[in-house]
């Protein structure tokens, strides 16, 4: 046998035996992938001005501080959207949640107080008289898709670039990349994404009680979730894992440690040993810088907006295009 056999025999041997690369790279929703189309508190005046609400009473100015001041204490009474009261057959979840939010927004205004005597407000879901019949429903429905939300200018692009390079079999750095969604955040965000016009696959967070039978907005069958799929090429996002389903919010390893158990169900079996690299992309400093460091990920600071992603010392984007080189994905 020549030597010039040998060597092709033992480049081909090498190149069959070497460990695969595989690039994890998940992204924060709000704030980094999609925002509102108008500022939350502009788009409750304009439906409440629909619906017949009085303009003077109900202004932006006014639905910004309840608000915020009404978000807190749900956020402070039902953390995680009432995860922990839902798993107790004491809750109902996400749409209870943001159905108290919104009727606890509006009485406030109405009202013309932000004293905390008025903190109880949110706890009762009976229908308010001051409220018109389908008023709530219909700002969820606001919230849930397109009306209410964009993508950021270079999302499309990044997501156009990537089916090119899945398309190519990647000819970077990574044999495989699987991209996600981790987001503190209640099941609406597949929807929206999808609403949006970003293909989503269908694994969300792990497959109990405890996630994908916990009652949302997304109605799913275990079927759906079925973990034998692997990464596909036709979808822009291979998995959405949200803190509602996974159990714990961002900065929380768990939820990091959740995406990538998730993640490692979508590798064919036989390819899950190689070298994986976990990359997270958010505009919170503490919840996606931080707290995907603290989990053992690599992270970048996206900064959306003048002044963002300024934290010293963090390794920081301006856009997501900027991960093709960062990352050596071409």
């Amino acid at each position: 046998m020549s030597t010039r056999h040998l060597l092709n025999n033992a480049r081909s041997i090498s190149s069959t035996t070497s460990p695969n690369r595989t690039l994890l790279l998940t992204f924060d929703a709000f704030d980094t992938l999609f925002h509102p189309r108008e500022p939350v508190p502009n788009q409750y005046a304009s439906t409440a001005h629909e619906f017949g609400l009085s303009r003077t009473a109900i202004t932006p100015q006014k639905l910004k501080a309840a608000f915020k001041t009404t978000f807190r204490e749900q956020a402070s009474r039902y953390p995680n959207y009432g995860r922990a009261d839902v798993l107790r057959g004491r809750y109902g979840g996400p749409k209870q949640w943001w159905e108290e939010v919104i009727r606890g927004s509006f009485k406030r205004t109405l009202a013309g107080t932000e004293s905390r005597d008025a903190r109880d407000i949110t706890a009762s879901t009976d229908p308010d008289p001051e409220l018109p019949v389908g008023f709530v429903e219909a700002l969820i429905e606001l919230f849930a898709g397109a009306e209410g939300y964009t993508l950021y200018d270079d999302v499309a692009p990044f997501f156009t670039r990537m089916r090119e390079l899945k398309a190519a079999s990647m000819k970077g750095r990574f044999d495989r990349v699987i991209v996600g969604v981790v987001s503190n955040s209640d099941d609406r965000v597949p929807a929206v994404l999808k609403a949006l016009g970003l293909r989503v696959g269908d694994l969300r967070a792990d497959q109990d009680l405890s996630s994908g039978e916990l009652p949302g907005f997304e109605q799913r069958k275990v079927r759906d979730m079925d973990s034998s799929q692997s990464s596909r090429s036709d979808v822009d996002l291979d998995f959405v894992v949200t803190s509602y389903e996974a159990g714990e919010e961002k900065p929380n390893r768990l939820i990091f440690d959740v995406a990538e158990r998730q993640a490692k169900l979508l590798v064919p079996p036989g390819f899950g040993s190689g070298s994986w690299t976990r990359v997270h992309v958010g505009d919170d400093y503490a919840k996606d810088y931080r707290g995907a460091l603290d989990a053992g990920w690599q992270s970048y600071l996206l900064r959306r907006g003048d002044g963002d992603g300024e934290e010293p010392g963090a390794r920081s984007i301006s856009s997501l295009t900027d991960l093709i080189n960062e990352l050596e994905i071409d």
